[in-house]
């Protein structure tokens, strides 16, 4: 009997469950090493085959209901002569009955039993947006619940797979442990490989798991297997793309259709925000004949110049006539702001289909609908109903969530960000992610982008996309929906094991963007990186403080977040010896006591500056004193930067007795933190992207 379960367009899908035998058999074709194995269907058979086999056997029910075998008791190990075997027929077959009665129960495999080893999962799921994954992790019975498991979107090269062994926390189980004997990792490799050799082409197979594998010395053998398989074969349909012209986001008129005088209605809000606008605007209302001081047009084929953007925000039912209307006037591009398409159901969805189908015909590209629109703060454009515009800048944010950029752009107005580009998805009936970031991939004004994801359905374009912008442009990316909840049930271990969140996050860490949790921490990560130096070349760091206690913190958090402090050759010490106090501490840290004067800090920052090949970044943190003011420290820090290529991360610790050195850093592009602990947070999580260390931590 199979399960339903549905397919990467919505649609119903069967599917079942492979024997344990039907799956040794397909492991065996790919040379994965299995136990020898009969299925039997009563206890004289199975007292034959333990025979055969040779003892010990362990015996295991076969039913497509009953997948967790041995809660059902539905396995016996160490079975070790006929007479055994015909009691753990009848127990096994009685179990499973008494488990679940209306279980189909196909008969019992009698499998060679195999010894002990390090037991060990390899899984795989098909993602709805990245299709297919490999998994790997300690596994046996408490898989679930140590869950030290690692993942790879497939294909997979022998260097990831490697990568991917030694990622798991138990590695040193395999490496070999307090005296214990290596296993044999270079067996482990080839059997991952060959598994994801048959994943992928197996097109059938939507979901397996190898349970335990287990390794030994030399040799491993694959105990137990789970195959789900689907008689559709599963695709990933890509979207046929039209590439969006530049100029679109540049337009030199643009039309609100829906323009209201009532504050009230969106259509004001959105006309308010444009009334700063450098090009002509065009109100479109065909009740009023002026609308917040600009004459108003009934329609937009009323207007006798060219329209280069128009923005809808009338209700969905004459959303499509007035499409219609855009396509007759040659307008190359929509905003529809408008709710109440697919987002409300079966009807919805066939309205947003129709308004797509009249905007193909004319070549008219769509924004949305039901998103907020864009904002190009550089260029005066703002086509949605936010509170107040945000101010220019240099970081590109698109989210899958309006609610959460009118408070990104209201929060930046406070904290003094600036952006090149704010981006409202909507519902993604034409244009989507991958037409946005290839659009700021281009943008001059961009330097950084941030992504809000809640869900991608081109998981395979959104990576290439991505990649390529990622290049260029540091992507930090904050996804919605790590919880367990609302998943829906697993079928197999992999399946409870890589969720989709997971998935994502390995999609992000294989295109070279940031995975971020909060929005605070996105914005940091992002200013951080859009400065002209972009990434650290490397790991290594010093850090120069006047304060003995932040310096030992320091040490703590670069070890917590995978910044590797180096040791000061003896060379630089002496330099330094030259001119600090005889009782500084001689160390990396630096710690320049707290009577250093903004003199003390220059010539240290000379000294490192002469000897940048030996770090890749300098942590500079002072704090509020009356001997060195954060103006003067600023100063320093700014002609240490022109001094080296090397990135520097300020943190000026304190309240508003520092925001003047706070100020003079943000106003020349120099990363300042006001918290230790998260400025070695972010400076991990982006390291942790470039150069995979172990211990990012969340942002």
């Amino acid at each position: 009997m199979g399960t339903k379960t549905s397919n990467y367009r919505g649609e119903p899908l069967t599917q079942k469950m492979l024997s344990e035998a039907e799956g040794y058999d397909i492991l065996r074709k790919y040379d994965i090493p299995v136990p020898g194995y009969e299925v039997v269907k009563s206890g004289e058979d199975a007292a034959h085959a333990c025979e055969r086999i040779g003892c010990p056997v362990v015996m295991k029910i076969i039913s497509p209901q009953i997948i967790h075998k041995s809660d059902a008791g539905g396995v016996v190990v160490g079975i070790g002569s006929r007479k055994a075997a015909l009691g753990a027929f009848t127990r096994i077959i009685d179990g499973a009955k008494a488990y679940n009665p209306d279980a189909s129960i196909e008969g019992v495999i009698v499998e060679q039993q195999a010894e002990p080893g390090l037991e060990l999962i390899i899984g795989g799921k098909t993602d709805p947006a990245f299709g297919k994954v490999i998994t790997f992790g300690m596994g046996g019975t408490m898989v679930e619940l140590m869950k030290d498991v690692t993942l790879r979107i497939l294909p997979i090269t022998e260097d990831e797979i490697r990568t991917m062994i030694r990622e798991i926390n138990a590695y040193p189980l395999i490496s070999g442990y307090r005296g214990a004997k290596p296993r044999d990792e270079e067996t482990l490799v080839q059997i991952i490989t060959n598994v994801a050799r048959f994943f992928a082409e197996s097109e059938n197979v939507v979901e397996f798991d190898i349970n335990p594998l287990r390794l030994y010395e030399k040799g491993a053998l694959a105990v137990d297997v789970r195959i789900i398989v689907t008689d559709e074969v599963q695709t990933i349909e890509t979207k046929k793309r039209i590439p969006v012209p530049m100029e679109y986001f540049n337009p030199r008129s643009i039309a609100v259709i829906g323009a209201s005088q009532d504050s009230t209605k969106m259509g004001y809000a959105v006309m308010h925000n444009l009334l700063h606008f450098p090009g002509q605007l065009y109100p479109v209302n065909n009740k009023r004949s002026e609308i917040q001081g600009l004459k108003a047009y009934s329609s937009i084929t009323a207007i006798e110049a060219p329209v280069d953007l128009a923005v809808i925000t009338v209700p969905a039912l004459h959303v499509p006539r007035v499409v219609e209307e855009c396509g007759q006037k040659g307008v190359p591009m929509v905003v529809i702001i408008t709710a109440g398409f697919k987002e409300m159901g079966e009807d919805g969805k066939m309205l947003e289909e129709r308004v797509k189908a009249i905007a193909r015909g004319h070549g008219t590209r769509i924004i949305g609908p039901n998103c907020l629109g864009i904002i190009v703060p550089p260029r005066g454009i703002d086509t949605t109903y936010v509170h107040q515009s945000p101010n220019p800048g240099n970081i590109a944010f698109i989210s899958q969530s309006g609610a959460i950029i009118n408070t990104v752009v209201d929060l930046s107005l406070a904290k003094g960000i600036g952006f090149s580009n704010v981006i409202s998805v909507g519902n993604q009936t034409d244009l989507d992610f991958l037409d946005y970031l290839r659009y700021v991939q281009k943008d001059d004004k961009t330097k950084a982008v941030i992504l809000y994801i809640e869900q991608i359905t081109d998981g395979k374009g959104f990576m290439e996309v991505v990649s390529e912008v990622a290049k260029t442009k540091p992507v930090v990316a904050i996804k919605s929906g790590s919880s367990a909840k609302g998943e829906h049930a697993a079928s197999s271990h992999t399946g409870s094991l890589s969720g989709s969140y997971d998935v994502y996050m390995e999609a992000f860490r294989k295109s070279g963007v940031i995975a971020v949790h909060t929005l605070t921490g996105a914005f940091l990560a992002a200013q951080m990186l859009a400065h002209p130096k972009g990434y650290p070349k490397g790991k290594r760091a010093v850090v120069i403080t006047n304060a003995g206690g932040f310096a030992v913190l320091s040490s703590d958090y670069a070890e917590r977040y995978g910044v590797e402090i180096i040791d000061l050759p003896q060379d630089v010490i002496d330099e330094l010896n030259g001119f600090l106090p005889e009782f500084w501490n001689k160390g990396n840290p630096i710690d320049l006591l707290g009577d250093a004067s903004d003199r003390r800090f220059e010539k240290t920052f000379e000294v490192l500056a002469r000897h940048d090949d030996l770090w890749d970044m300098a942590f500079v943190i002072g704090f509020p004193n009356l001997v060195l003011t954060s103006e003067n420290l600023a100063k320093k820090i700014l002609k240490f930067s022109e001094m080296t290529e090397n990135r520097l991360i300020a943190t000026l610790l304190g309240g508003d007795s520092m925001n003047v050195g706070r100020e003079i850093l943000k106003e020349n592009n120099i990363p300042s933190f006001d918290e230790l602990d998260f400025t070695f947070r972010v400076m991990g999580r982006v390291l942790w992207q470039k150069f995979r260390v172990k211990a990012p931590g969340l942002l």
